[in-house]
């Protein structure tokens, strides 16, 4: 099995030595994960495979998540498909939850089971999981048993690694110490906050864990810190190019003479070489990276992009850059233009206006819009002054909501609605059906999977709220589309791989309506990864949908919008849609239409503000930061990247 060479030198990432002066940990940057998970369990694979040859086992130490999921699907795949065996292999397992039954959806024994041990040929008395059942009085014991059973084995030869938001590596908290051992640990309130999604609620967090620790983990011969996304880059930057201390016990791994990070791109986003290569080495300036440096420069000094001086641009390594271009001022001016150009109060288009300048086209008008909703209120949260406009200026507008969102509603809220449904309708029938679904949901555990019919209800709800906040932007009731998009349908955090079955949906939808405009969520930070599926069933289709000569495709542009957890960088944004402040009292109504969100989301994330909130937040710091760099003042702005497929 191959997977395409890693064409990181081609992002415009420097590779060279020098570039990575700042990196106190040798760093792999890949275009995605699933490159960066081939070449890990490519390794792994080799490893297990010389190991063989020489008579000799293979001793890992693995870690749970979703961040090595795909490590293990490519190791089940080697397997399978080209018959790599693992009778040789033992393992050891990070850590796992306290206290905590085998059998539980979140026991990390059954994880490891589900994502790999079921799949392979390793001997069960090779596998080590910590042990979740203990007495209390037991785990002191169990822990000195677990380091004695490593040792026997010949010690680690390749430790796997993910790395909480904390900084966290398997369940050593800030504050573990160097030589820590195997043990009982509290975990940290950001760490239970991160894992309350899993759990459907903070209160059904456990409190403690038993973790591997970082003396043990370094001792390994050999350590892969692997990160994915965003919403690890901040704490990947601290890792790689932050001093050791204890507060960020990742960091500890500095003194591994064999450790390695392997990142995507997204993850990598914070590092020098990445964020600012400028500060690192010579660059080949183009546009976007000049735009790039010079948004940068003015955010330093927090100066107007119109006020920065030659001196600005020497004093922080683009001295090559004013030798390239000619002075400050054509530079300033360049990138001033660019990003006027970026605004505009017409995102379908002006009518009979000059759109040489423009993000968006004038003809045709009004144009068809198709709005890519992951979830029922991803619409209204994410671009809802957007939308609002859309309508407003005449243009036929269509909402696409990819999921259910069923599993994001709370029990109490199906009650509520039950209450209300037998007061109206006093049915036999019915009654009995209540009468089953209130003794399911009054005995129900945390996690449990609901009922179909529970399921149903909960994607009831949410579709009669999406329902409302169409009636109330002005969109046609006609015009929502509720795809259900069969991956997410498990009722489980846990998702299926997208399918056949979700392209072919988009794919017709797509065909029947022939938008002029898509717009779909890009925002891939998400807690449990439904925007980033969804989209690559949109791109999915799209790409079908080009390769059976649409005619209509040459015709149609795609905006990728980010909502409740993300903002793209201003140096990205293509096209900005300023909200004033009627229109984000507007957009706030909108999102509270989507009652059984309000207050208190299911689903929060590791931001407990609510989801309006957020929204109103982000989209207020745009504006602000829009105002900074010189452009006009507004309330509010809305950002938008457009893909060109």
């Amino acid at each position: 099995m191959t997977l395409t060479e890693n064409p990181v030198h081609e992002l415009g990432i420097p590779t060279d030595r020098e570039s990575q002066k700042f990196e106190r940990i040798p760093t792999q940057i890949f275009e995605n994960s699933e490159l960066a998970s081939f070449t890990v369990a490519n390794e792994i694979a080799e490893l297990i495979r010389q190991r063989q040859k020489q008579g000799k086992k293979v001793v890992l130490g693995l870690a749970t998540g979703s961040t090595p999921t795909k490590v293990y699907d490519f190791l089940v795949r080697f397997h399978q498909e080209e018959g790599l065996s693992f009778k040789n292999v033992v393992t050891f397992n990070l850590d796992e939850y306290f206290p905590m039954e085998p059998d539980s959806i979140h026991s990390y024994v059954r994880f490891m089971r589900e994502h790999l041990f079921d799949h392979i040929d390793i001997k069960k008395e090779n596998i080590h999981i910590p042990d979740g059942t203990l007495d209390r009085e037991e785990v002191r014991d169990f822990c000195q048993e677990y380091e004695a059973k490593i040792k026997a084995a010949g010690g680690l030869d390749i430790q796997v690694l993910g790395i909480g938001r904390t900084g966290h590596i398997g369940f050593n908290e800030p504050g573990s110490s160097l030589n820590s051992i195997t043990r009982m640990v509290r975990l940290d309130r950001v760490t239970r906050l991160d894992a309350a999604s899993d759990f459907f609620g903070l209160e059904n967090v456990p409190k403690k864990a038993i973790t591997m620790g970082v003396g043990t983990i370094l001792a390994a011969k050999r350590i892969i810190l692997m990160a994915w996304g965003e919403g690890k880059s901040d704490i990947i930057r601290q890792a790689v190019e932050g001093k050791i201390r204890e507060s960020v016990p990742a960091t500890f791994l500095q003194n591994h003479e064999n450790c390695e990070v392997m990142t995507d791109l997204a993850a990598a986003s914070s590092l020098t070489r990445v964020a600012t290569p400028w500060l690192v080495s010579e660059c080949d300036w183009n546009d976007a990276l000049i735009k790039r440096a010079t948004i940068w420069l003015s955010e330093k000094l927090n100066k107007a992009i119109l006020k920065l001086t030659n001196e600005d641009y020497n004093e922080y390594g683009m001295g090559n850059l004013i030798a390239e271009i000619g002075s400050s001022e054509d530079i300033n001016l360049r990138v001033f233009n660019a990003l006027q150009r970026t605004i505009t109060g017409w995102p379908g288009g002006k009518p009979n206006a000059d759109d040489s300048q423009r993000p968006e086209r004038k003809d045709p008008y009004p144009k068809t819009s198709l709005i890519f909703s992951p979830h029922p209120d991803d619409d209204v949260i994410s671009m809802g002054g957007t939308l609002l406009r859309l309508v407003d200026q005449g243009h036929e507008v269509h909402v696409a909501y990819q999921t259910s969102g069923n599993i994001a509603v709370f029990d109490d809220e199906v009650i509520r609605f039950l209450d209300f449904a037998t007061e109206v309708q006093q049915s036999e029938k019915l009654q009995e059906q209540f009468t089953s679904v209130r003794k399911f949901l009054a005995n129900k555990k945390p996690g449990e999977v609901d009922s179909p019919e529970i399921q149903q209800f909960k994607g009831l709800i949410r579709k009669g709220e999406a329902l409302a906040a169409c009636r109330y932007c002005g969109v046609d009731e006609a015009n929502a589309h509720f795809q259900n998009l069969p991956f997410y349908e498990t009722g489980t955090v846990k998702k299926k791989p997208h399918s056949e079955a979700d392209i072919q949906l988009t794919y017709d939808l797509l065909n029947r309506i022939k938008p002029h405009q898509i717009f779909a969520a890009g925002d891939l930070s998400d807690p449990h990864g439904t925007h980033r599926v969804c989209l690559q069933i949109v791109f999915q289709a799209l790409d079908r949908l080009k390769q059976d000569g649409a005619e209509w495709l040459k015709d149609c542009y795609v905006w990728l919008y980010r909502g409740a957890w993300q903002e793209w960088d201003i140096a990205d944004m293509e096209m900005a849609v300023p909200i004033g402040p009627k229109d984000m009292e507007r957009k706030k109504n909108a999102i509270f239409k989507h009652q059984s969100q309000k207050d208190s989301a299911m689903f929060p994330g590791n931001d407990e503000r609510e989801f309006w909130q957020r929204a109103e937040q982000r989209n207020t710091e745009t504006a602000r930061k829009y105002n900074a760099l010189g452009m006009a003042e507004y309330e509010a702005m809305e950002g938008f990247v457009r893909h060109h497929f």
